[in-house]
């Protein structure tokens, strides 16, 4: 077949278990109810386990770890709403959700201007204008500056803008992206990080100057700190630092992590679906999958069936995999790291 047959294919047969799935549990198909539940039933989590670390009933750690867990939900929620797979007909409801999860999520791009760089992902997965994905280190060679940058889309953005936006100028000479698409590209990949997402990084960045700061005085016996306005600020935000911001963190470093390796890059056929990513589900990523609420097993199953929710995706899973698997997708391809997420073999520059 050839690949657009073969996705048809695919695209049809998980669609019937999907069907299957919902006549089997017809509660499925009151998807509103359920995604706002869900995203309620997160909230009220992050805020109950927030209040119990606050009043010392939980330690430190457990509390990042849980927080980090029901964001990795809310993202999932989030790209649910990128879709308008909620509240399409009721758009007060669908917009105070999708503002709510960025607040929880302030670390992430603005969900509005995600969704025209999400939808360009996936007319455009795996090319040099795949904006989304290479923001998040797709496509590089491992080094200390991809795993440095990996959860950090402001500080890691700005290290491979300039790389980005020469390939996107390349693309357009070369006839494969319309001038007008990589001008939209580049101005709204900037406007995406105001003010939110630049200001919760700028915190971090104070939080854990003055940490390194904090061991350079235990170690070497001297007395350096950051001004004391400084130090007030950060004081005052120790709350927002701890219950949002390291949650955060965890669970941005484990998506990105999941994302960025299981998405092919550079050299995938134009429009071929099922070059575009693999199911990435090994033994050792169950750590970080489940802080991004297991990515690597089902987003493969999204690029084929987009309009569905994540929840669904979950349940019928293990159907959707034996198609995956029957048409040629990728399990575990862990050739992957060591060719720089190319889908065949790593070409030197």
């Amino acid at each position: 077949m050839k690949h657009q047959e073969t996705s048809r294919q695919i695209r049809k047969e998980i669609n019937q278990s999907y069907q299957q799935l919902k006549e089997d549990y017809p509660l499925l198909k009151r998807q509103d109810s359920i995604g706002f539940l869900i995203f309620l039933f997160s909230i009220i989590a992050i805020v109950v386990v927030s209040l119990a670390w606050y009043k010392a009933i939980i330690p430190t750690w457990l509390m990042i770890i849980m927080n980090a867990f029901f964001m990795g939900v809310l993202h999932e929620i989030e790209h649910d709403l990128i879709h308008w797979l909620y509240f399409k007909k009721q758009k007060p409801v669908h917009h105070f959700m999708l503002l709510s999860v960025w607040i929880l999520r302030p670390l992430t791009v603005n969900p509005w201007i995600r969704r025209t760089l999400h939808y360009h992902h996936h007319k455009f997965s795996g090319t040099l204008h795949d904006v989304e994905e290479r923001a998040v280190t797709n496509g590089e060679r491992w080094s200390v500056k991809r795993l440095l940058t990996m959860a950090d889309v402001v500080l890691g953005g700005l290290f491979r803008l300039h790389q980005m936006f020469n390939d996107m100028d390349k693309e357009v000479k070369n006839g494969n992206l319309k001038e007008e698409t990589s001008t939209t590209l580049k101005r709204i990949t900037f406007l995406s990080l105001i003010p939110l997402t630049i200001f919760a990084h700028v915190i971090l960045y104070f939080f854990f100057a003055d940490w390194v700061l904090g061991l350079i005085n235990i170690v070497f016996k001297t007395d350096i700190s950051f001004p004391s306005y400084i130090e007030n600020v950060l004081s005052s935000l120790n709350v927002v630092i701890y219950t949002i911001l390291l949650p955060n963190l965890l669970r941005q470093f484990c998506l990105h992590f999941i994302t960025s390796n299981m998405h092919y890059f550079g050299d995938v056929e134009e429009g071929n679906v099922i070059e575009q990513t693999q199911v990435l589900n090994v033994w050792w990523t169950f750590p970080m999958q489940v802080f991004c609420f297991f990515f690597g097993w089902t987003h493969s199953i999204h690029h084929f069936v987009v309009n569905e929710t994540f929840y669904v995706r979950h349940m019928g899973r293990k159907q959707a995999h034996e198609v995956l698997r029957k048409y040629g997708v990728r399990f575990n391809d862990l050739g992957t790291f060591r060719r720089a997420n190319r889908f065949r073999e790593f070409l030197k520059s």
